[in-house]
């Protein structure tokens, strides 16, 4: 019978169809140097059970006070959401209503990200949301932050100073900017090609710039609502050891499948560089 053949070398992560309550128990204080997740957001998806917002809000109370235990003194949370629709249509942000519970605990407030896409349900009283956040907290005042990994291209990379003592150097930095709050990045719908039988998944390219910024290779990275393990890939890319974990076993064997992908070199992922649009595509074509 014939074996798999790892093409590349990853650290193992470690996964598990748990609650994140009962798996975050059985982890040490200070283990995890990044929390990257994106919770359910309450509006009854096939993975979720909908429930008060009081309640919901208790939940997330529960579990982000355990994420807190387990965070790394010099480590970051990052909280991706959106926005909680009732059943009379109004819209509740829920940056906006966890907050309170993150600052409850005394971290950091670094950034507000807005993640921007162009795909998603198509409002007819409202205007379609395209955007979520990411909530990025330190548990201290000293955090890593590595810049140089995620820069992007200058708009004038050539750009130079025009008077004073460094007249004719370059401006800019020479390995690129600052990508700043605004992050566009393609979410995963049916043509997109990461896409996997979960409903909500989010994008490897939203989780690396993450991963690459505020931990350094051999850190742990935990995600305590796995789904369909994109934090996990993430962490695994670039040289971090990824934990994670979710109720829902079917999300759990997609994460294992996607992991053995990834050892034999058949995964695709889009590349965390790519432009969000193509302009030789047809009609502007997403990449």
């Amino acid at each position: 019978m014939s074996q798999a053949i790892d093409l590349f070398h990853y650290y193992d992560p470690i996964i598990a169809c748990a609650s994140n309550l009962n798996f975050m128990r059985g982890l040490p204080d200070d283990s995890m140097k990044l929390i990257v997740t994106s919770p359910p957001y309450n509006i009854g998806k096939s993975y979720e059970r909908r429930a008060s917002l009081n309640n919901y809000m208790e939940a997330q109370r529960e579990v982000i006070s355990e994420c807190v235990r387990l965070l790394d003194p010099f480590g970051s949370i990052c909280w991706q959401v959106g926005n909680h629709v009732t059943k009379e249509g109004e819209i509740i942000p829920l940056d906006i209503v966890l907050y309170p519970l993150f600052k409850s605990h005394n971290l950091r407030l670094r950034n507000r990200i807005i993640w921007h896409f162009e795909h998603g349900l198509h409002c007819s009283k409202r205007f379609s949301g395209r955007y979520e956040t990411i909530l990025w907290f330190t548990k201290g005042e000293e955090y890593i932050f590595n810049l140089d990994p995620v820069r992007v291209p200058s708009k004038y990379p050539n750009k130079k100073h025009f008077k004073g003592p460094k007249v004719g150097q370059l401006s800019g930095n020479p390995l690129g900017k600052n990508p700043g709050d605004v992050w566009v990045i393609p979410n995963v719908k049916w043509n997109h090609i990461e896409k996997t039988l979960h409903p909500c998944q989010f994008p490897v390219g939203l989780v690396e710039p993450l991963v690459l910024a505020m931990t350094n290779p051999g850190d742990n990275v935990f995600d305590p609502y796995m789904g369909a393990g994109s934090t996990i890939i993430a962490a695994m890319k670039r040289d971090r050891v990824g934990y994670g974990c979710d109720i829902e076993e079917e999300y759990v064997q997609i994460t294992k499948k996607r992991i053995k992908d990834l050892h034999s070199g058949n995964l695709k992922t889009r590349p965390m560089a790519k432009p969000a649009y193509d302009t030789i595509l047809p009609y502007v074509g997403h990449g």
